[in-house]
């Protein structure tokens, strides 16, 4: 007689298969979708202070634009603060052992307060200076030196809310630093409103309001960071061991974050010795670029927060699984913005009202920014789990060789002229970080285990 039970054990995996896909697609929702509303939260406060600086007369706006960008850099290269601890406290978080998990966040909030003190210091007699880097001059550059040192004295509070932020999604909180994220961006534009045109402050009201709406965001992650400590029996003193371990961790990522921006302003500068038209372009590009990099690097915020867990958890299995399943996440949603693009594509120009020399290269340009957007889920998405995993040396050492597999590609657009060759040789060093991380993320090597 047939045995009668030997059909259901495919159907049994089939279904416990379902369950596990289903389990991983909502935890990733639940850590991405408000990991990208924060995410999105944070570069409007540029553009609200633009608005309201627009109202000033020239050359109030581009003495913002300069200033911005020089911020923009120093706060980027910190962002470690936020990556490094994510991966810290999620590994304790998943080893069970809270309290040593926020042991490790109160480290990161310690050294996040050391670094800012220390690049307020040393940038503010170097204002001048490094606003003359970006080309600035006469009034423009004496308006973005205010702008620069005025958002100096704010630049502890913006590494403390990275690094706040990062304890909380490590911790596997996402909600808050949205709602952090949402009431600084309304403060911060209430408060710049007040004092660039209430009080009639200028140029330096806008940076003020915005100091302040940083310093009430820090004020509110400290709150929360050392109330759950104290309720864990967390130490709050500062531990040498363990500032060094994250100081470790972070100048890895530095090297990591240094070599991304390296590209982004190479590119940036190539387009503007192309001419007006095509700066114009790759702008609107950029910025287009940009923003569908916040939704992709949401997935990567949640693998950081997953793989940290499931790693310190000790489940390698799991870590697995849910990389794979967010690699898929990745692919489909940069399918989305590749046919989103592609569809949108004749309605940009006039969205941001360019003229017809821009237009014809902007047009150009959509291109590639659509067809490698799927390229640029699956690098997002390994890039995050392995800053998840603790892998920052790895992640140094791949941003160093890709970077140097773009600049031939750059350098040959550049010698062209042409925007569409700019753009393949950005596709060209995606492509060259998916091989560096793909290859990484297949091995075993980063499945490091427990606490």
């Amino acid at each position: 007689m047939p045995r009668t039970d030997e059909p259901a054990e495919p159907a049994v995996e089939a279904v416990e298969q379902d369950r596990r896909r289903r389990s991983h697609d909502r935890e990733i929702l639940r850590l991405a979708v408000p990991a990208f509303g924060a995410l999105v939260a944070e570069p409007l406060f540029l553009l609200t202070d633009s608005v309201i600086v627009g109202r000033l007369p020239d050359p109030a706006l581009g003495a913002l634009g300069v200033a911005g960008a020089a911020l923009a850099a120093l706060v980027g290269l910190c962002v470690f603060l936020a990556y490094a601890t994510t991966a810290s406290v999620a590994r304790q978080v998943g080893a069970g052992d809270v309290r040593q998990a926020m042991r490790q966040g109160i480290d990161g909030l310690w050294l996040a307060a050391a670094i800012g003190l220390v690049v307020s210091a040393a940038c503010w007699p170097l204002a001048p200076f490094i606003v003359h880097l970006f080309g600035a001059t006469g009034e423009l550059a004496a308006q973005a030196v205010t702008y620069l040192r005025v958002s100096l004295f704010g630049i502890p509070a913006m590494l403390l809310v990275l690094a706040g932020t990062g304890v909380l999604r490590g911790m596997q909180d996402t909600r808050t630093p949205l709602v952090v994220s949402v009431a600084s961006f309304a403060l911060n534009g209430l408060l710049s409103l007040w004092f660039v045109l209430g009080l009639g402050w200028g140029i330096a009201g806008s940076a003020w309001g915005t100091v302040a709406a940083q310093a009430l965001s820090a004020a509110v992650y400290l709150t929360l960071v050392v109330r759950t400590a104290r309720r864990h029996g967390a130490p709050l003193r500062p531990d040498l061991v363990g500032l060094r371990a994250a100081g470790a961790a972070g100048f890895a990522l530095v090297i990591r974050t240094a070599c991304l921006q390296t590209v982004l302003l190479v590119a940036t500068s190539i387009a503007t010795r192309m001419g007006d038209d095509q700066i114009g372009a790759h702008t609107i590009a950029a910025r287009i670029w940009t923003f569908l990099a916040f939704a992709l690097d949401a997935i990567a915020i949640a693998g950081q927060a997953i793989t940290g867990r499931t790693l310190g958890a000790g489940d390698a299995a799991a870590t697995r699984d849910a990389t794979a399943r967010m690699v898929r996440w990745g692919i489909a949603c940069g399918l989305v913005f590749c046919a989103a693009v592609l569809l949108t594509r004749p309605l940009v120009p006039g969205v941001f009202d360019a003229n017809a020399g821009v237009t014809a290269h902007l047009l150009a340009v959509l291109w590639p920014v659509a067809l490698f957007q799927p390229v640029a889920g699956v690098v997002f998405v390994l890039d995050g789990v392995l800053i998840g995993a603790g892998d920052q040396r790895y992640l140094a050492w791949a941003g160093l060789w890709a970077t140097i597999a773009y600049l031939p590609f750059a350098a040959l657009a550049g010698a062209a002229g042409s925007m569409v060759a700019l753009w393949l040789a950005l596709g060209a060093w995606m492509v060259a970080r998916l091989i560096t991380l793909g290859i990484r993320a297949y091995g075993t090597a980063w499945l490091v285990t427990g606490a």
